[in-house]
């Protein structure tokens, strides 16, 4: 009788430590879930005081008046107010800094140094793989340049030791397509500095302020990145001769052609920013732009003569593998009143031409015809070649 009772008593406790395991083991389950639902929680709570939290808007500080009020613009809607800081904040603000501002239009926090998505997209080459062996002929041209930009740069203490002042800016001129871009970055891959290009027509805005806000914000990058060399493309775009039409367009147009001037004057000579400009009506220009002090030094880039021609084939060909019967003169004297970038289309197509008949290298005849194709008259070369 016993031991039934016995066996009973120790089947009883096997089974209580074994439902014991089990609920202990239920029990760190749900402290464990418990865990990551507390945690869970706790994300969506800040999720939730994210959505719930008034969104904050940019602004620009234009001065710091004496009582200790701070003069703002609203980036986007250009709207402009004054409005009071507590004494901590003000010490850390300054003109032309950008701030948070919320709803009430108070300042909530200084920002960190910004630039505007247009400025921050715009083609930045730390250092151009462009060299002037890219450039063919314009020999004249490339000294000229060199010395106002490249050698400021790399040979500053030359002017100190002489006591001459380098130019400021220097100004290309001529057709489209003649290089006046290619030379900016060749001149920028020899003095080793930031290459920063905008286009002119990228600086003009609808919103009163748009425009030269972005002026500011290119030399402002320009610093940071130097040495540097900005290069302003189609400067016509903002910097026409000025007129009273009475439009907001044309006073914008005019009020980001003053920041611009503005910049320059700002600007040391023997800096380590150099500005250079390109344009193809250099005739519709204002004066303000072309006097000393602004761009000293003005360069025409013409079309290539014959000994540029000459260069500029043999630069685009050099790697191509062309038939024995190319007659490279009669290309030359085919591309007369060509630009530059022309006579490398008509290379590029002589190579495409190639291309389409599987050939294994390029012939006179597609460089003709890449001609004709380029000009879009292939009579007149006919004309041209039994002349």
């Amino acid at each position: 009788m016993d031991q039934p009772l016995a066996r009973i008593s120790c089947e009883n406790e096997i089974y209580y430590q074994i439902r014991i395991q089990e609920l202990e083991a239920q029990n760190l389950e749900l402290s464990i879930r418990t865990e990551e639902l507390i945690k869970e929680i706790s994300v969506l709570k800040r999720e939730n005081t994210q959505l719930k939290r008034m969104p904050l808007f940019v602004a620009l500080v234009l001065d710091i008046f004496k009582s200790g009020e701070i003069y703002l613009r609203q980036m986007g809607n250009n709207q402009e107010y004054v409005t009071v800081v507590n004494d901590e904040l003000r010490q850390m603000l300054y003109p032309g800094c950008k701030v948070a501002v919320n709803n009430a239009l108070s300042v909530v926090k200084l920002l960190d140094e910004t630039y505007d998505s247009r400025v921050r997209v715009m083609e930045l080459d730390e250092s151009p793989d462009v060299t002037f062996e890219h450039v063919g002929g314009l020999a004249t041209e490339i000294e000229e340049i060199r010395e106002a930009v490249e050698y400021p740069l790399t040979m500053p203490e030359v002017f100190e030791r002489i006591g001459v002042e380098p130019p400021k800016g220097i100004l290309l001129h001529g057709p489209p397509g003649t290089g006046k871009t290619l030379l900016a970055k060749a001149v920028a891959h020899n003095a080793k500095a930031t290459f920063i290009r905008m286009s002119g027509s990228e600086l003009v805005h609808k919103f009163i302020g748009e425009g030269a806000q972005m002026v500011r914000e290119l030399f402002s990058l320009a610093r940071d990145r130097a040495p540097s060399i900005v290069f302003i493309d189609e400067i016509d775009a903002i910097g026409t001769m000025r007129t009273n039409d009475g439009t907001s367009g044309s006073a914008e147009v005019q009020r980001t052609l003053m920041q611009l001037l503005a910049e320059m004057d700002g600007f040391d000579n023997r800096g380590d920013v150099r500005i250079m400009a390109a344009t193809n009506r250099i005739d519709i220009l204002d004066a303000a732009l072309l006097r000393p002090g602004r761009f000293d030094r003005i360069i025409g880039i013409p079309i290539p003569d014959i000994l540029a021609r000459e260069d500029i084939i043999k630069i685009h060909t050099r790697k191509m593998t062309l038939s024995p019967d190319v007659n490279l003169a009669e290309i030359i004297l085919l591309t007369e009143g060509m630009t530059g970038a022309q006579i490398q289309a008509v290379c590029r197509e002589a190579g495409m031409f190639a291309v389409r008949k599987s050939a294994f290298e390029v012939t006179n005849q597609d460089l003709l015809d890449a001609i004709s194709k380029v000009s879009g008259d292939g009579h007149e070369i006919e004309e041209r070649m039994f002349r």
